[in-house]
């Protein structure tokens, strides 16, 4: 496919996720080398992807092994060992009573290790839950970001952070990306919103650095704003805006 020069730059996003034919990959490969600013474009892009593709992976929860060497340390296993030179009368004694400490100690290590089990299967769930909810979300912004008419305009808020919003009228979405971020303050979140015609309408939340989907109808939006809000969101705007961005047309 051939772009004129007016419209390559469009590619940064799709080239960042290698989800371009050979051949404009070679064509915007030629171009990024007189464009400075697609070089930085592709370099937020392919940062962004590694973060949310770093998001998907799910380490082990960290009281999981001490919980484990716990249980296990509180568990007799073997009954007691008997010197081969006992006479057989005290042997038979020793053994009598060894059973049912033994049966006891395989109780508790089965009522133990049941609860364990629970325990870690409950985790592995939420776990596997995170994992595919960051995998939806890494997908519909991967969507966006390579889609062939996406738009790019970039920002900073007032807070100092830079900003890009990319969007796609075709299929009515957009991304916010946001670096240099400030962690809130206690009980405060960012929120972002969609400008329609000067009704600010909530668009979702960015709680770091890092990429979203933006929430609602970005196609017939005309900007979008970034504030501080309480946590858990506001119906609408309790500050003034860190940033209100022009959507890309």
């Amino acid at each position: 496919m051939n772009h004129h020069a007016s419209d390559i730059h469009v590619l940064a996003a799709a080239y960042a996720l290698n989800a371009l034919d050979p051949g404009e990959r070679e064509e915007f490969a030629a171009h990024l080398t007189a464009c400075e600013a697609c070089r930085h474009d592709v370099a937020d892009f392919q940062a962004t992807a590694a973060r949310l593709a770093a998001a998907t992976a799910q380490a082990p929860p960290a009281a999981m092994k001490p919980r484990t060497m716990a249980d296990i340390d509180h568990v007799r296993q073997l009954p007691p060992r008997v010197p081969a030179a006992a006479p057989t009368a005290l042997r038979g004694v020793l053994r009598r009573k060894a059973l049912p400490v033994a049966l006891a100690a395989s109780l508790v290590a089965a009522a133990s290790f049941a609860g364990l089990a629970a325990w870690q299967h409950q985790e592995n769930r939420q776990l596997e839950q995170r994992a595919r909810q960051s995998e939806r979300q890494l997908d519909a912004v991967s969507t966006v970001l390579a889609a062939p008419d996406a738009r790019t305009v970039h920002g900073r808020a007032g807070n100092g952070a830079f900003t890009t919003v990319v969007a796609s009228d075709r299929q009515n979405k957009a991304v916010f990306t946001a670096a240099g971020l400030p962690a809130p303050a206690a009980g405060k979140t960012y929120q972002l919103w969609l400008s329609h015609d000067g009704t600010m309408r909530p668009a979702g939340f960015i709680h770091q650095d890092g990429s979203v989907l933006i929430n609602g109808d970005t196609a017939d939006a005309d900007a979008v704003g970034l504030t501080l809000e309480p946590a858990g969101g506001s119906p609408q705007p309790t500050t003034n805006p860190l940033l209100l961005m022009t959507l890309p047309a």
